[in-house]
């Protein structure tokens, strides 16, 4: 079954509908000083606006219906088409029906016909993928598995007595099957944190799953565990956002997003709970799930965290993830399929320690036959032959590099924040190793302000691609406003992809800044009271052909370079001039993949492919952070409780008990 995004739309809009979008201004600071001021706020901005293309719009409708307004019953019915069509992301869809079922299902805008219509694409819909069918769904990373295991429970509870057809299962069997798939994830999630780390794309899809366990779920563990694992993840959000912004380190991200801030798929989230940013609806459902919530409510501390930007300077390290060499740390063992389902959250398809039971979970659940899964079906006699040999494992540990390159083990996120910039990476994150969607450092000026470096993948826009995700990931370190990204491309031959760019560059939009000076073979470009340097190794050019790119790209030819961003501020450096004269002034040396740099604001730092980073001759770890470190709260690592506090609110989380408790909420 070929994937087809497709979203065809029935019937006419209601009298009334809006024709055409009204966009919504940005806030560099809180808008309105209560959520439910902030709640009225989205609402209207919906009724001002049609929904948005694509398989996201049911939620808008939602919104209308819940702001008064007549939804667009074909929107609706489009979801329930595509639901049915078992394809990408009909889970996503999934949630805003089971929503509506929830919350709306006696509104007298919804007509008795829709309503039988929607329970039976529940009944019928393939929720795991040991139930029958070919489909074209991605059931296995980490945002899928709770939307399809919440998704789950909700329907089997929603209709108890039921036999869903699919499976065969009642809706009580459905239940009681899921439940602990979901228990297992949130576990995960609160003691290791995300595979998926700090992402601007699939925290919607996290979220919007949560929120429903909260609002739904009538198991009080379930909901009591939902609940805290939303609040990190929204702690997560506020700790690397820059006044609206969540330009941090992403395990997934894609060219759009991460160049322009307004389609983020969190932005809408942002501005609802933290007051800043753009009600975009860009790609987002969370921030609607959130607005329509009866139960969760943002704890007040993460709210001030997030608009602590008056703090002269705020250093964030966490650690997320697990590594699969310690599997068994985690109760994973390599042969029941739900551990390997697990292994999945991670995207671990063909890593030496998982592929055999990867492929034991392609015939058990007849992946052969998934799109998503067309290069393993593609040499599947080559893959069978090896299996019988017993070299399967072998194979994967010599094109490991290659082969792993989606796999998202654990990472440690350095993130540094002052009232005018914010600077993260994922430091030493699997250097060399193919690269698929991460994205290893930004700094965030302003919304479209970023500066960010990759190695090209090729020359498309998929993932790996031009912008999104990395032929070889480099190697990072950062110390506060610095930071220096190693590149060592292999051109070796690969299973899935042999790079065959040899240059590294950086998106730098020119346009973007108040002012942009070139000297000594550094950039410096200036936003606000912010400032940015960027200097390569080897010599640049701005790319020059007609396109977005155009004056926005920096391209430096070659496998092997250094790059290295410093930013500064008015109230520390003083004015921009002085900033550029210091650091174009300042004492620089590479060495093939070392560099020696005598940064103005952090002294003497040495960095290269191997070996420590150094600054002033004392090591620095970059590695091996807790769970959380930061001026508001420190969690070891894995997590069992954790108190966050700022001034005189606070968050208490104690995970063995699942109790949760906050001085006040917003």
């Amino acid at each position: 079954m070929p994937i087809d995004y497709s979203f065809p739309v029935p019937g006419d809009a209601p009298p009334g509908y809006p024709a055409r979008s009204v966009p919504d201004g940005y806030a560099t600071h809180p808008f309105a000083p209560d959520f439910a001021a902030r709640r009225r706020a989205l609402l209207a901005h919906i009724r001002r606006n049609p929904a948005p293309d694509g398989y996201k719009a049911p939620y808008y409708e939602l919104a209308r219906l819940a702001a008064g307004g007549d939804a667009h019953t074909g929107i609706l019915q489009a979801g329930l088409d595509y639901i049915d069509r078992r394809q990408d992301c009909a889970d996503f869809v999934l949630h805003s029906v089971l929503r509506l079922l929830y919350q709306f299902g006696d509104c007298p805008g919804l007509n008795t016909d829709w309503l039988e219509r929607a329970r039976q694409t529940v009944l019928d819909f393939k929720y795991w993928p040991d139930e029958p069918g070919v489909d074209a769904m991605c059931t296995w990373t980490e945002n899928h598995q709770i939307l399809f295991a919440s998704g789950a429970y909700l329907a089997g509870q929603l209709y108890p007595d039921a036999v869903f057809r699919n499976s065969g299962h009642t809706g009580r069997q459905k239940a009681a099957l899921n439940r602990p798939r979901i228990l297992r994830w949130l576990d995960l999630r609160f003691r290791t944190g995300f595979s998926e780390w700090l992402s601007h794309v699939y925290y919607d899809e996290d979220l919007t799953a949560l929120v429903n366990l909260v609002d739904f779920c009538q198991d009080g563990e379930i909901g009591a565990r939902a609940a805290a694992v939303l609040d990190l993840l929204l702690l997560d959000v506020a700790l690397n956002s820059f006044r609206g912004t969540f330009g941090a380190t992403h395990g997934r991200s894609y060219e759009n997003a991460k160049k322009w801030a307004a389609e983020e798929a969190t932005a809408d989230t942002h501005k609802l709970l933290f007051g800043t940013g753009t009600f975009a609806a860009a790609d987002n459902m969370s921030a609607i799930c959130l607005a329509l919530s009866e139960r969760y409510r943002l704890p007040r501390v993460i709210y001030e965290i997030a608009n602590d930007l008056d703090r002269p300077e705020m250093v964030n390290r966490q650690r997320m993830g697990i590594r699969l060499a310690e599997a068994e740390r985690w109760g994973l063992g390599f042969h029941d399929l739900e551990d390997g389902m697990v292994y999945l959250s991670l995207e671990a398809y063909a890593h030496p320690r998982t592929i055999n039971l990867v492929m034991d979970m392609f015939d058990a659940y007849n992946w052969w036959d998934n799109a998503f899964f067309a290069p393993f079906r593609s040499r599947r006699g080559l893959i069978d032959g090896l299996r019988r040999l017993g070299l399967l494992a072998w194979l994967a540990r010599l094109f490991e590099r290659d082969l792993t390159r989606n796999t998202r083990e654990q990472v440690d996120v350095y993130t540094y924040r002052t009232p005018d910039y914010l600077l993260s990476s994922a430091q030493d994150y699997r250097p060399g190793y193919g690269g698929d969607q991460q994205h290893v450092w930004q700094a965030t000026l302003s919304p479209n302000a970023v500066c960010f470096t990759t190695h090209p993948a090729s020359l498309e826009s998929r993932a790996p691609g031009y912008w999104a995700g990395s032929g070889t990931l480099p190697r990072v370190a950062q110390v506060k406003n610095v930071l220096v990204s190693v590149y060592n491309v292999s051109t070796r031959p690969g299973v899935y992809l042999t790079n065959r760019l040899r240059f590294t560059h950086a998106w730098l939009p020119r346009d973007q800044f108040d002012e942009v000076i070139e000297r000594a073979g550094w950039i410096f470009a200036r936003r606000g009271h912010g400032y940015l340097a960027l200097r390569s190794q080897h010599p640049y050019r701005w790319q020059t052909e007609p396109g977005e790119d155009q004056g926005r790209e920096v391209i430096v030819p070659g496998k092997q370079n250094v790059w290295i961003c410093e930013l500064g501020r008015r109230e520390t450096d003083g004015a921009f001039r002085d900033f550029v004269e210091r650091i174009s002034g300042a004492a620089l040396s590479f060495a093939r993949l070392r560099v020696s740099y005598n940064s103005p604001s952090q002294g003497h730092l040495e960095f290269g492919w191997r070996g420590d980073l150094r600054q002033d001759g004392r090591v620095v770890p970059i590695t091996g952070y807790p769970r959380y470190d930061n001026p508001y709260t420190r969690v070891g690592f894995p997590a069992a409780r954790a108190e966050i506090r700022l001034d005189q609110h606070w968050l208490r989380l104690n995970w063995p008990e699942a109790k949760r408790r906050a001085s006040a909420q917003v």
